[in-house]
């Protein structure tokens, strides 16, 4: 019997991926149209809904309901800082339900209001069809990976999201350690190596630092980053700029007109990506605000200085990592570049001159290396590692610092930053009032001190606390920080042993249990959705098939058919035509129907005539 193939998704803010380990080897797996890469988009339009390349491509008609960097959403609420941010420059409209960041989006003629983990389910279905369709056998374990500076709250939104998705989600990995697994075992190190990983993608940049032994050994020493940061925010300054340019130009402001900013902004995409290539482009967009053409010349140089403030900010988390590892610069041995984003060249540059003139590794692809990685921790996890060695071991980080609220308003601090996972610490505290008999365990994570200016992740309310003066009753605190870096606190009272626990996930503004399985409901139906619009696109074009068919065979008949016989098949021929081109969301059976109608009339007077030469000519499917 063989073993199942290991499935890694890397979930990306633009683009996902999807990599699998079969019989020992590792494949990226190429979607329906071919890429290797696949964009995280999703569209709803009147009748159906698209994801990938088809929600993509359709975008610059469909505003308004086509949604993209889901992931700079999920797993945060809608008063947030950087949602606020991103709400300037999203075509489609966000709006709040009990603090809850909702997608808004017309779909079959009704609004509808998805949260960022539905559609991140819907970007994972569409990843687990490609490797499923790419194996020929279901896909339901899965390694997914997240940013390495990701908080509790978003890695356990994500595995919801994977929930939602139908899928089992074996671990969570985060991206840069990813990348290491891939560089490391595909490289096959000799001895040990400390090497910086410098993954820079769509929408975030993660910096971590790793020791690699003889490509078996894995050790997270440090991890830094922005999960607000990436190529993305690239293209937006292009794309404020030059609204501005055209409205020196014309004195019309197309701000307000999400069709003619979404054509304009793929425009600004295609021309950083060629000023990673040339010195110079043209940015052009026909028609792009009433009847107006916008053409200019754009240079790498222009492009730098208007994007310097985001280009500046990529060397803080590489110090920030460096100085948590109490490392120098001169002691990485390898700077890997991962994320499409560092194929910007002021990138390199900087990132060149702050090693000294070191050369950066650009031996892995950036933008599959991250999939490539996952998968062989799938692998790993479910023994299917087949060539590679058998003995590979990984320790990860936690990213930030978790702790309880204390007197003061202040964080004390229980598992710190970069703390191997998976871990568990405990701390003691004690009664602060005299008599108390319940106490508000409130956890936090973060790296301030104080903690208006911390993340909250949930609280504990333990009562029954025996009374007796301050400092005499104790209170003990244990997180525990699981492979998947998500923390569950359990607060136990020693006098009378009674004691409560949260595994962080239920936070105000987050998906509760009964949510969750509505979504996984609405995910089904949207499976039967899309298998019945599959079939309709599968029955027309059999028909429109069939329909020319008929048209070629009744016209090349020449005078061997009777007039009459000829008008009348042409003449339902153009009649199903235009059925078709009026009646676009009927039913199969319809459909069905009229394919049956033509080929009994096409039988019946086509084959009829000349049997002989005709049947070894002609079939009808």
């Amino acid at each position: 019997m063989s073993v199942k193939a290991a499935v890694g998704i890397d979930l990306g803010t633009t683009y996902s991926c999807v990599a699998v380990v079969q019989n020992g080897k590792v494949e990226v797996v190429a979607n329906d149209l071919g890429f290797r890469t696949t964009p995280s988009c999703v569209a709803f339009t009147e009748s159906e809904r698209l994801i990938g390349n088809a929600a993509k491509n359709q975008i610059a008609n469909n505003p308004i309901n086509t949604i993209f960097d889901v992931k700079r959403m999920i797993g945060r609420q809608y008063y947030d800082e950087t949602i606020q941010e991103d709400i300037q420059s999203w075509p489609y409209k966000v709006s709040k339900v009990d603090n809850k960041v909702k997608i808004n989006a017309e779909y079959k003629g009704e609004l509808r209001l998805y949260s960022p983990e539905e559609i991140s389910a819907m970007v994972l279905t569409k990843m687990k069809e490609t490797a499923e369709i790419f194996l020929n056998e279901k896909v339901t374990d899965v390694v997914i990976t997240v940013p390495a500076y990701f908080t509790e709250v978003q890695r356990q939104a994500t595995k919801v999201a994977g929930e939602i998705a139908g899928l089992n989600v074996l671990r969570l990995i985060s991206e840069p350690t990813a990348v290491a697994l891939a560089y490391g075992v595909d490289k096959l190190i000799i001895g040990k190596k400390t090497v910086l990983i410098f993954d820079f993608g769509g929408g975030t940049l993660d910096v971590s630092i790793v020791t690699i032994r003889d490509g078996e050994d894995f050790e997270v020493k440090a991890t830094a980053g922005d999960t607000h940061l990436g190529g993305s925010d690239f293209d937006k300054k292009m794309k404020e700029y030059f609204i501005e340019a055209f409205k020196d130009r014309y004195d019309k402001d197309i701000s307000g007109n999400p069709r003619s900013v979404r054509r304009l902004l793929t425009a600004c995409e295609d021309a950083k990506v060629v000023l990673s290539a040339k010195m110079e482009t043209t940015v052009y967009v026909d028609a792009l605000y009433k009847g107006k053409d916008f053409s200019t010349t754009f240079s790498r140089a222009a492009f730098e200085e208007l994007c310097d403030d985001l280009l500046s900010s990529i060397i803080k988390p590489v110090e920030e990592a460096l100085s948590i590892a109490h490392l120098n610069k001169n002691q990485i041995d390898h700077v890997i570049l991962a994320g499409g984003s560092t194929r910007i060249p002021k990138v390199q540059k900087l990132l060149k001159d702050f090693f000294n003139g070191k050369e950066l590794n650009k031996s892995i692809n950036p933008d599959e290396a991250i999939a490539y990685g996952a998968a062989i921790q799938a692998a790993l996890l479910t023994g299917n590692m087949g060539s590679f060695m058998k003995d590979i071991k990984l320790v990860d980080v936690t990213p930030l610092t978790l702790g309880i609220r204390v007197l003061g308003e202040i964080l004390s601090p229980i598992i710190k930053r970069c703390s191997p996972i998976p871990t568990q610490h405990t701390e003691t505290y004690v009664t602060i009032e005299d008599f108390q008999q319940e106490v508000a365990v409130s956890i936090y994570q973060g790296e301030r001190p104080m903690i208006k200016d911390l993340t909250y992740l949930g609280h504990i309310m333990l009562t029954g606390i025996p009374p007796a003066l301050r400092g005499e009753e104790k209170i003990e605190v244990t997180f525990s920080i699981d492979v998947d870096g998500i923390l569950s606190v359990v607060v136990y009272q020693p006098t009378t042993g009674k004691s409560m626990d949260l595994v962080i996930q239920n936070v105000n503004g987050r998906l509760s249990k009964p949510e969750i399985l509505k979504m996984i409901e609405d995910a089904t139906k949207f499976k039967e959705d899309d298998k019945l619009m599959k079939e309709k696109a599968h029955v027309r074009n059999s028909l429109e098939e069939f329909v020319y068919k008929v048209k070629r065979c009744a016209n090349a008949t020449g005078e061997e058919l009777a007039k009459e016989d000829k008008i009348t098949v042409l003449e339902a021929c153009s009649s199903i035509k235009e059925w078709m081109e009026n009646n676009s969301q009927v039913e199969v059976d319809e459909v069905k129907t009229k394919h049956e109608e033509l080929e009994e009339l096409a039988s019946s007077i086509l084959l009829n005539l000349h049997r002989m030469t005709l049947t070894s000519k002609l079939t009808f499917n």
